[in-house]
């Protein structure tokens, strides 16, 4: 509308590109428009692009099953992948879509991170960690330090 009020003044094209912030062209095309229909025609014709494929219901039904974690979805471990969350949303939702547009999903749509499992071996003992860095680091990091000088 701040163009609209612009063309109005005749302020010239290039200017108003300028002032407002956008390429010269698209100032010619609002121009058109405003000459043809006025005000109205360049009142907002709603979200560009094509609509999404999930609406705010469907997204909340993936997210609390997606909540309930990957083995209550019927795998093998506690681990997501885009794959698999990509075969939850088809199953809930019954949308299909591929495993590299899902981490957009996950990421703009549901607000959610990436987080990476900790691996920890089987054998690691908590005890003998502890016991190592109060006996022996002391020792490792004052040779090290006696080394370096």
């Amino acid at each position: 509308m701040r163009a609209a009020d612009l063309f109005e003044q005749g302020v010239r094209p290039a200017e108003i590109a300028r002032q407002v912030g956008v390429c010269h062209q698209i100032v010619s095309d609002w121009r058109a428009v405003w000459r043809q229909s006025g005000r109205d025609g360049l009142r907002s014709a709603g979200r560009a692009g094509r609509l999404p494929k999930l609406s705010r219901a469907q997204l909340g039904q993936v997210e609390v099953a997606l909540a309930k974690g990957a083995e209550a979805n019927g795998y093998p471990n506690d681990v997501w992948t885009l794959k698999r969350v990509a075969e939850v949303i088809e199953r809930v939702t019954g949308v299909s879509y591929h495993p590299a547009r899902v981490w957009y999903i996950l990421r703009q749509e549901l607000n959610w991170s990436w987080q990476r499992p900790a691996r920890r071996a089987t054998e690691r003992s908590d005890e003998a960690i502890k016991r190592w860095v109060k006996q022996r680091w002391p020792h490792v990091k004052k040779g090290r330090g006696a080394r370096t000088r």
